[in-house]
């Protein structure tokens, strides 16, 4: 299995510590984000890995060359133009498809995108399996939780629109009688064929492109993930709460 980690961004909202690193190298616990997020895909069998990078892209790179890619095979997607989650996911597609007659099995294997500035205790295993029992182009890990931006889904589960921001109208892309919002928490399960169906160009959204497959009726499933520990890590007060939590045991890194 594969995964990819989405590196790329600014960090804005963590500065001054992204002053002079990128968000990736930002540190909990003695340890920076990429390391977090590249330990606990390898606790989970994951070996092949493609990071996308673009602030301060040569200071992750020489990190991983540093550590000798924490003993993984590591890929870089290095992006000029920020592309956004979804333009960045599909530069850097080419790692996910297997051409080789010899490899069938492996065109379907799904893979997981994972942003870095999240740390969860979300168990993959049960989210890959969940994903897999309902066939599922994409499958989001989320929460019942307060959120600017909530994604809806209906009683089965299937994305069916979103709403942004408290007061503002949602949208809709499928009919849905009581449709739930749900905060998702950056972690995907994705099978490859997503990639041949990605038809913006540039710089895009993968909400935006998975808004407009569930209303062609694609299969986008939510991962209920409301048991597990998450946090996400935009802002310094974040990253010293996580510490904090680091040190109580209630995650590891």
């Amino acid at each position: 299995m594969k995964a990819m980690v989405l590196a790329a961004g600014l960090g804005t909202r963590l500065r001054p510590l992204t002053d002079d690193r990128p968000k990736a190298l930002v540190e909990v616990g003695g340890r920076t984000l990429l390391e977090i997020t590249l330990a606990r895909l390898r606790a989970f069998g994951i070996h092949d890995v493609i990071v996308n990078v673009h602030h301060f892209a040569d200071k992750v790179i020489a990190f991983l060359a540093e550590h000798k890619n924490f003993g993984m095979h590591i890929e870089v997607s290095r992006e000029e133009v920020l592309l956004d989650t979804g333009g960045g996911l599909k530069k850097a597609g080419w790692f996910f498809l297997d051409h080789s007659d010899s490899a069938v099995k492996e065109k379907d294997e799904p893979f997981i995108l994972h942003n870095v500035d999240v740390v969860s205790t979300i168990d993959l295993q049960r989210m890959v399996q969940f994903h897999r029992d309902n066939q599922a182009l994409a499958t989001l890990a989320v929460q019942q939780r307060e959120s600017s931006r909530l994604l809806l889904f209906d009683e089965q589960l299937q994305l069916c629109g979103r709403r942004v921001g408290r007061e503002a109208k949602p949208e809709i892309v499928r009919a849905a009688p009581k449709p739930e919002a749900l905060a998702f928490s950056g972690i995907h399960v994705i099978s490859p064929r997503l990639l041949n169906l990605m038809k913006e160009e540039g710089v895009f959204s993968i909400i935006d492109c998975y808004l407009r497959l569930t209303g062609r009726g694609e299969k986008i499933m939510a991962f209920r993930a409301d048991d597990y520990y998450w946090r996400d890590l935009g802002k310094p007060a974040d990253l010293q709460q996580a510490t904090r939590d680091l040190e109580q045991g209630v995650f590891s890194a």
